[in-house]
């Protein structure tokens, strides 16, 4: 999705986020799932900072990314990841469906999204893509 008021971090919609999607795994079971989107992380921008959620395996990754300006993106793509960016929504007032913890379920709280249907990243990928 395209955001407006760069720098800020914060769009009409809410902050703005970037969603990326990963195809490398070392988990066998993982490699079930389509190619190039085996795994998913988010980063939300907050005030030209960018905060990221890393929902590994083993544990949950939070770090404060320093990058310049808008070279989020890129880096990230640089990386080999696929991006979309999107807005991070926080009007809802009903608690998430309940759902297994995982990446994607991860990264569906930290957007605000209810979107029960999603359960694999290719899935999220298909939902965030539509949706532009």
């Amino acid at each position: 999705m395209t955001a407006a008021g760069r720098g800020s971090g914060v769009t009409a919609a809410g902050p703005r986020a970037w969603v990326a999607f990963d195809g490398r795994t070392e988990l066998a079971w993982l490699r079930l799932l389509k190619p190039g989107f085996r795994h998913c992380l988010v980063v939300v921008e907050d005030g030209g900072r960018w905060i990221m959620v890393d929902p590994v395996s083993p544990f949950t990754l939070v770090a404060l990314l320093d990058l310049p300006d808008g070279s989020l993106p890129g880096w990230l793509a640089g990386l080999g990841l696929t991006v979309v960016e999107t807005t991070v929504c926080r009007t809802g007032t009903r608690p998430a469906p309940w759902a297994p913890f995982t990446c994607v379920e991860a990264v569906k709280r930290v957007l605000g999204l209810r979107a029960a249907h999603v359960l694999t990243p290719w899935q999220l990928y298909r939902y965030l893509t539509q949706a532009i």
